[in-house]
């Protein structure tokens, strides 16, 4: 049965593929991979990595990975970057790689309100492994007989590319705004065709508003030292193709802790389902300038929580300190955390 259905995810997975890359829970502790623009946001040195793992209750799973390192230069007004991606699907033994340089150049627009421009250059792998798959051209359904063997696609099963993205983003110090646009090279996906079948440009739109709360107060035996705490509004919208996709939902920071709730779902053109999951997050943000996050995605779709068992997600990075004690780790960008 847990196959069955894993067979049925699978063709939606595989559909949706034409249409959306990807998705990470915590789009915000995966920066550059949401907005080329927030390359230097933090005007730190910042490494960071991701972890994703989807659906563990079926038989075969789906996994995703992303690591980053960026760094802001007050000289040059620009921040710089490079992204790792990658992700697995062990049904075909499908992956995916990519590795792009990711530049942004910051605009002052006044005395606390900034516009970053981004841009990202991409190479990008694909591969897979057909011994087990069986397409639907080789089903003859008035027999129930299988034609050929598994396996016997022909095709290129190994693709490389290159790729583009670009972003915008507007911040003060209670809101922000960006936009960005992903595959603007439109490379091949197909292992069948030459041609014809082009990954389509992912749009996104993303922003919110921070609110601050009373700071906490904490005694550490020598003095009296004030802790943030803070709420946070945010959302997150992506159009691929003939697919669309809106995330939102709060993040309360109450230093060190980071609590945050999630809605993924609307809208869709199709009859797949449109309520996807809620999504429960738990981090901390330590003193040392490492940052912790996990998520996990509660699966209220059709498919449903006991079938697929949700998925989890990782995140780690750290924001070198900088030699003026006078700044904080994080620049006045208010976006969530993670």
């Amino acid at each position: 049965m847990r196959f069955l259905l894993f067979l049925i995810c699978l063709l939606v997975v595989k559909f949706n593929s034409y249409a959306q890359d990807v998705q990470y829970s915590q789009f915000y502790a995966n920066p550059l991979y949401l907005n080329s623009a927030f390359a230097g946001a933090t005007e730190r040195t910042r490494i960071g990595a991701n972890f994703r793992t989807q659906w563990p209750a079926l038989d075969q799973n789906f996994v995703a990975y992303s690591a980053y390192v960026d760094h802001f230069s007050e000289r040059y007004n620009s921040g710089v970057g490079i992204l790792i991606n990658g992700a697995k699907e062990s049904f075909t033994q499908s992956q995916n790689f990519e590795i792009g340089l990711v530049y942004s150049y910051r605009l002052r627009l006044g005395e606390k309100s900034f516009l970053n421009a981004g841009l990202q250059g991409s190479f990008v792998s694909r591969d897979a492994l057909f011994d087990n798959v069986i397409l639907g051209t080789q089903l003859n359904i008035d027999r129930g007989t299988i034609i050929d063997e598994p396996g016997s696609l022909e095709g290129d099963a190994n693709q490389s590319d290159l790729d583009l993205a670009s972003g915008l983003l507007f911040y003060n110090e209670k809101v922000w705004f960006g936009v960005s646009a992903f595959h603007l090279l439109a490379p091949q996906i197909s292992y069948l065709t030459v041609d014809g079948n082009q990954l389509p440009i992912k749009y996104t739109a993303h922003g919110g508003v921070r609110f601050d709360l009373v700071s906490g107060n904490i005694n550490d035996f020598f003095n009296n030292t004030d802790q943030e705490r803070s709420i946070a509004f945010a959302f997150n919208y992506k159009s691929q193709g003939q697919f669309s996709q809106l995330d939102f939902g709060a993040e309360l920071f109450l230093e060190p802790l980071v609590l945050g709730l999630w809605y993924r779902g609307l809208p869709t053109k199709y009859s797949l389902p449109n309520n996807e999951s809620i999504i429960g997050l738990i981090g901390v943000s330590l003193d040392s300038g490492v940052e912790i996050g996990y998520s996990y995605d509660f699966t209220i779709s059709k498919f449903g929580q006991r079938n697929t068992g949700g998925a989890h997600e990782i995140s780690v990075r750290y924001v070198f300190s900088s030699k003026d004690p006078r700044k904080k780790y994080y620049s006045p960008l208010p976006s969530f955390r993670y």
